[in-house]
């Protein structure tokens, strides 16, 4: 995950809910003694970070910071899962730079998010190598901790498959210049994301300012659901509306229960509820849902120490299975030892 500071419900949903269930199922796995039992790595992708804001680098930190306080937040268990930061772990570069040196340009031209952003970002100049080369970065990234001969999956939504999809094309164009080429080849590991609006009924996201913070406290939930738009067919408090056209309703389908779920349609689609009374019940969801994540994100906040070691360890363990991987690249490519 790119470091671009706290957190908000649509980077839970999006990605961090299913990794904290991944831990969980994972862990239980290996209790059972399942021998396919996956190992889980979460890193801060801070150099991936450049790649956009190569010019304004000075909040990096503070974001990264933020990210991983999230993280432990949600329940991420550094006894569970390796948690890194990208550019302590230096053969992410190392490997990134060897695949450049076998992977056409094309490959790198047709990735279908490097032109959506080149039209979206046209306030930065993002005319340089690392923009283009972010696709073969994040190839590195996954390649580095496959095991040859085993399975590596990438938990990713519909929108990142194209990119695992290179990574693969990479990893089979590595193995079959290679005599003793050694790269998994990586698979998708799916993940649901629901739909999940903003306070002004567009996708959440930052940039847009309609967000709610996993780190919110309760009075700023409810101060940022109070103005949220609703269903626009519901005009005055007799009318009744839809919850299936109303962003209030999706975060319902998303956080309440569904008993709560089956009273907002009873409700909604008989004006037997106001607006407010609704997004008053979906404060409740939200706030039992957060409030766990306050506490711990307030315990780590007073333990920065314990972040650092988390993270140094993390950066350890990550490095000794990224190298075991590069040895192998390395001698593959006809490099010394």
């Amino acid at each position: 995950m790119r470091p671009t500071g706290k957190l908000h419900l649509g980077n839970y949903m999006g990605a961090l809910h299913n990794w904290v269930r991944l831990q969980n199922r994972v862990q239980e796995r290996v209790q059972d003694q399942i021998p396919d039992a996956y190992e889980c790595f979460f890193f801060i992708a801070d150099v991936h970070a450049l790649t956009t804001d190569y010019a304004d680098p000075e909040r990096i930190p503070e974001f990264s910071r933020e990210v991983v306080l999230d993280w432990l937040a949600a329940g991420l268990d550094p006894d569970k899962s390796t948690i890194f930061v990208q550019s302590h772990v230096k053969q992410h570069y190392e490997l990134f730079g060897l695949l450049g040196m076998i992977t056409p340009l094309g490959w790198l031209e047709r990735v279908p998010t490097y032109k959506d952003q080149i039209e979206n970002l046209q306030e930065k100049d993002l005319a340089t190598y690392g923009f283009l080369g972010y696709p073969l970065l994040q190839s590195a990234d996954i390649l580095l901790y496959g095991v040859a001969g085993g399975s590596l999956h990438v938990p990713v939504g519909a929108d990142q498959v194209a990119h695992v999809e290179l990574t693969r094309e990479v990893a089979r164009r590595f193995n079959s210049l290679y005599s003793r080429g050694s790269l998994a080849e990586p698979q998708v590991l799916l993940t649901p994301t629901p739909k999940l609006p903003g306070t002004d009924g567009r996708k959440m996201s930052k940039s847009y300012g309609n967000v709610i913070l996993l780190s919110d406290p309760e009075p700023e939930i409810r101060r940022k659901l109070k103005p949220m738009v609703t269903d626009p067919a519901r005009v005055r408090r007799s009318d009744p509306g839809d919850p299936d056209r109303c962003p209030v309703g999706d975060l319902h389908k998303v956080f309440s229960s569904a008993a709560k779920l089956a009273e907002v349609y009873a409700g909604c689609t008989t004006a037997g509820i106001g607006c407010l009374e609704c997004k008053g019940w979906l404060g409740d969801a939200l706030v039992a849902e957060l409030a766990p994540m306050g506490e711990r994100r307030a315990y780590y906040e007073r333990e920065p120490r314990r972040v650092e070691e988390i993270l140094a360890r993390g950066n350890a363990a990550a490095g000794v299975a990224a190298e075991a991987t590069m040895v192998q690249v390395r001698e593959a490519m006809g490099l010394p030892r």
